[in-house]
């Protein structure tokens, strides 16, 4: 309160950093293609099934392990955006959540492709 009997200005809040909205941009849009391209690759493979020997190749295995995968890293990739700007809006660091984001969506998309290899026996 002040003399007068009124709350008190809150502090201005601080300047928003250009170089950390532009990383955390950069980061995302980097994320996006990367979603992308997966996506595209995972469908690729999921195409060329037909000449997979039964005795040693799980379709449905290979079907779920891309799903999974790309399923997983868009549900990250998601939440990672969200994090991300609602950090920036709040005037705090966002790059170091986008650039998990990214790490993240790679690790899931990777394991998928784990899957996919284990399941077509290659």
């Amino acid at each position: 309160m002040s003399q007068y009997g009124y709350p008190a200005v809150p502090p201005p809040k601080p300047p928003a950093s250009g170089g950390d909205i532009a990383i955390s941009i950069v980061l995302l849009v980097l994320t996006a293609l990367f979603l992308a391209v997966s996506a595209f690759i995972g469908l690729f493979s999921l195409a060329f099934l037909d000449s997979c020997p039964p005795a040693s190749c799980s379709v449905e295995g290979a079907v779920t392990a891309v799903m999974f995968g790309v399923g997983a890293a868009l549900a990250v990739g998601l939440v990672g955006l969200i994090i991300t700007v609602v950090r920036l809006v709040q005037r705090k660091r966002g790059w170091p959540f986008a650039g998990a984001t990214l790490a993240l969506c790679a690790i899931a998309v990777v394991l998928g492709g784990v899957g996919y290899v284990i399941a077509v026996g290659g």
